[in-house]
């Protein structure tokens, strides 16, 4: 009965401060402070109300969640919110600054407060022992920037920003807990440092730093595998995150015993950007929505209770000491931010931080439920305990309440609250394409004649003048901010997000694989990252066909391979089903981005002299995307149109779906009935596989062989032995299939494609012969044991089948006519060659 009264309290507890961090939150809406600021400012005054007047606020004062809820429910769940939604990628691009703070920065850090503190304290007889006072400093170190980071997103602050002050945090984090842990150890076993305890504590902190990278990426990567695998089922989906989330914290904690942060980091980041795509589309948004209500309520929850810890009595007895922690804090933060970032800034491949960015992140260093969750998590014998979380809280206390506070008016100051100017632009160049569509949709309302004229005529001139008033701010712009060569390179990156757009669509509707996206996604992030450093436009596909080249040096190796050839074959025909989707990708993408380009040139929004060139430039791309679908086509007819086929039937189950979410939200449908049907075609599309099928690219060798001359007398019950024996051989765009002067034991015949027969003469090479199906080569050098005499390419993609020496031998026992068919046709090419 007793637990059961418990329990209702903590029920009870819990329930009253989340109503009062709503009615905060809707309060930080009219006000200008930071919603966690507010939290700790009301939790202060709870607790003053509840000593004052007891019989108001009965129990608040005392309500605290234990410190092992905070590490391993609250912990976890601020983690993996952070790096879920973190941009894995530019986090990558941001790597060397994050980790020098977050880990050298840190640990020197740790030194730096826990000198100062164990110095001055000793100058005011209160003196912290040097091994205490660097586990304060550990504690201290770990920043915790919610409020800022809230705060940059409403001001719209620059993206690296943002990356550079959240990915510190998240890496932080980890290091200050794994460094607080071990210093924790030392302190309550030993009660000094040592050499030994300083060697076993570096090979402890990077062996559970590391380890928990390891534990965290395998657990991720596992789900990840499992969210493809599931039907789109939100409840399943949102499960299984949420059990990474906990579960990865605690099987490296628990289990392998190395950091519980560094695993959920290493699995948020990476269900966040390589996973992300695993979840269903429907459910990814609505995932992204739960994480940032749970952090939410984690948040409201830890900041609330930080105003209710804190004893304003209690922390003005220890003011001299708070004030010590305080200044060291702030000296520390200076030499890691301004000393260390800069080195790195000068690294080879770095790209450096300037010092508008430097100063946020100085001043937005501010410390929170981190710092309070390892403070509170400390163990009762260690002596220092209940001085360490007095002084943590006020440590906790100025940062929020100083920096926080202050930390809108810096980013003003230092005008990194103006948004970036592509974005400026992007911004008018939408609101102008959409005023224009407004005023076009004006004498709609005339049809129906029960509109006033005057009204309409009103509303004409309303939106003429407020979309000439667009223009005037774009040609504002263009002509303080924009010279001719930035404008040309804005509008190629807003081509590019344009094309992205359409390849998520495509993905989220099942046209393109998962590996056509990633890899499509991949090109034009590199492009982008050319541009805005090279401001050049890369040739991404040398990039692609140099992967190309090394995948198919593997591919021939495993045909040399017992029970390989077949594998090899199977990615050689996966190739070219990726090449189509890609050209189909790329066809669809060029033509929205050439009817965006339409769009803009209708509002005059670019100049005709860049609008011609991005024009021409993916007209060209879509002509040349255009010529690759009819060629595949024309050579894989029943590939295409089964492709096709599935990708039409998969838009009308969408469109099927679309028409019933909407018949049910508006009430002609039930809902029960809307969920049956709804399943029903889910299940349908569950058989509409993403992959793509590679078997109809294949072509029976039997087809083939009544093409060839030679075997034309073959009797129809013997081409099945004659076909067992060919060798299938698929080769992409661009392959080499033989070489010049290199041993051969094989003749091919081509079932489809093209071909370049060419040969290299005193360094010259010249093209002999273009070969297409029904044809054969390589017959020479399998009848006279001669080198190959000429290079043979595929131009477009192409099958083909391999006749070997030792099978040839074998079909001529049987049938002696087809020995002189093929010393005829050598002939033949001997003097088509030498011609």
């Amino acid at each position: 009965m007793e637990e059961a009264h418990h329990i209702g309290e903590v029920v009870g507890g819990i329930t009253a401060l989340l109503l009062i961090a709503a009615g905060v939150l809707a309060f930080t809406k009219k006000v200008k402070v930071p919603f966690t600021v507010l939290l700790v400012i009301v939790g202060i005054i709870l607790r003053a109300v509840s000593e004052t007047y007891p019989h108001l606020l009965p129990g608040i004062a005392e309500f605290e969640i234990s410190p092992g809820l905070i590490l391993f429910v609250f912990l976890p769940t601020l983690i993996f919110e952070s790096a879920f939604n973190l941009d894995a990628r530019h986090l990558g691009h941001n790597l060397g600054p994050v980790l020098s703070l977050a880990v050298p920065g840190l640990l020197a850090s740790t030194f730096v407060i826990g000198g100062i503190v164990w110095f001055l304290t000793s100058l005011l007889d209160a003196t912290i022992p040097f091994s205490s006072a660097l586990l304060l400093g550990a504690i201290l170190s770990a920043t915790d920037p919610v409020s800022v980071v809230s705060l940059f997103k409403k001001l719209g602050v620059p993206e690296r920003l943002t990356i550079l002050v959240e990915g510190e945090s998240l890496f932080n984090d980890a290091t200050s807990i794994v460094l607080a842990a071990i210093l924790t150890d030392i302190v309550v076993k030993s009660g000094a440092l040592t050499a030994g305890t300083v060697l076993d504590g570096v090979t402890t902190f990077f062996i559970v730093f590391l380890g928990g990278l390891v534990v965290g990426g395998l657990m991720a990567y596992i789900a990840g595998i499992v969210l493809g695998k599931v039907e789109e089922d939100p409840s399943i989906e949102i499960t299984l995150t949420t059990v990474l989330a906990y579960l990865s914290f605690f099987v490296a904690e628990a289990i392998f015993h190395v950091s519980g942060v560094m695993a959920v980091i290493a699995a948020g980041l990476l269900l966040g950007g390589w996973g992300r795509m695993k979840i269903s589309v429907n459910v990814r948004n609505y995932l992204e929505h739960f994480w940032e209500y749970i952090a939410f309520v984690a948040n409201a929850l830890i900041f609330l209770l930080v105003g209710l810890r804190v004893d304003l009595h209690e922390l003005w007895s220890t003011i001299a000491i708070v004030g010590i922690v305080v200044l060291a804090m702030l000296i520390s933060r200076t030499g890691v931010v301004y000393g260390l970032t800069p080195i790195v800034g000068r690294l080879p491949g770095v790209e450096p931080v300037e010092t508008r960015y430097q100063h946020i992140m100085f001043w937005g260093g501010l410390r929170g439920a981190i710092a309070l969750a390892i403070v509170l998590s400390l163990p009762e014998e260690f002596a220092l305990r209940e001085l360490f979380i007095t002084l943590v809280i006020g440590a906790v206390l100025f940062t929020l309440l100083v920096p926080g506070l202050t930390i809108e008016f810096l980013v003003r100051k230092l005008g990194l609250d103006v948004a970036p100017l592509p974005d400026r632009v992007a911004r008018l160049e939408g609101e102008g394409v959409a005023k224009q569509h407004a005023l076009d949709r004006l004498p709609e309302l005339l049809k129906g004649g029960l509109f006033s004229m005057s009204i309409a005529d009103e509303l004409q001139e309303y939106c003429t003048e407020d979309l000439e008033e667009t223009h005037h701010q774009m040609e504002k712009i263009r002509a303080q901010e924009l010279d001719h060569e930035t404008e040309g390179q804005l509008a190629i990156l807003r081509a590019f997000a344009e094309e992205k757009s359409v390849y998520i669509h495509l993905f989220n509707e099942g046209q393109i694989s998962e590996r056509t996206f990633r890899d499509m996604i991949a090109e034009l992030t590199f492009q982008i990252d050319a541009i805005r450093h090279t401001e050049q436009v890369e040739n991404v596909h040398s990039h692609r066909f140099s992967r190309r080249r090394v995948e198919s040096f593997f591919l021939n190796l495993f045909d040399l391979l017992p029970g390989l050839s077949r594998v090899a074959e199977r990615a050689r025909l996966a190739h070219i089903a990726s090449d189509y989707e890609r050209a189909w990708a790329h066809c669809q993408g060029s033509a929205s981005v050439l009817e965006m380009i339409d769009n803009l040139a209708q509002m005059e929004s670019l100049p005709d002299d860049i609008r011609d060139t991005l024009h021409s430039r993916y007209e060209r791309w879509h002509e040349t995307a255009v010529r690759q679908l009819d060629q595949t086509a024309g050579q894989y007819p029943e590939f295409v149109a089964s492709l096709q086929g599935r990708q039409g039937r998969r838009i009308i189950l969408l469109a099927q779906v679309e028409t019933i979410e909407e018949q049910e939200e508006y009430g002609t449908l039930p809902r029960p009935v809307a969920e049956t049907l709804i399943e029903d075609i889910n299940h349908q599309l569950s058989h509409l596989k993403r992959s793509v099928e590679v078997s109809q690219l294949r072509v029976a060798p039997t087809e083939l062989l009544r093409k060839v001359p030679f075997f034309q007398g073959v009797p129809p019950d013997e081409f099945t032995d004659i076909a067992n024996r060919m060798r299938s051989r698929t080769f992409t765009e661009g392959s080499t299939i033989i070489q010049q002067d290199t041993k051969g034991d094989s003749m091919f015949l081509i079932a489809r494609g093209v071909v370049r027969v060419s040969r290299e003469d005193d360094g010259v090479s010249r093209d002999l012969a273009t070969l297409m199906a029904g044809e054969f080569f390589g017959e020479m050098a399998l009848l006279h044991g001669e080198p190959r005499t000429a290079t043979v390419r595929a131009i477009t993609p192409s099958s083909l089948y391999e006749l070997r020496r030792d099978d040839l031998d074998e079909v001529i026992k049987k049938h002696p006519d087809m020995q002189v068919a093929l010393h005829q046709a050598s002939e033949e090419r001997k003097a088509q060659m030498a011609g």
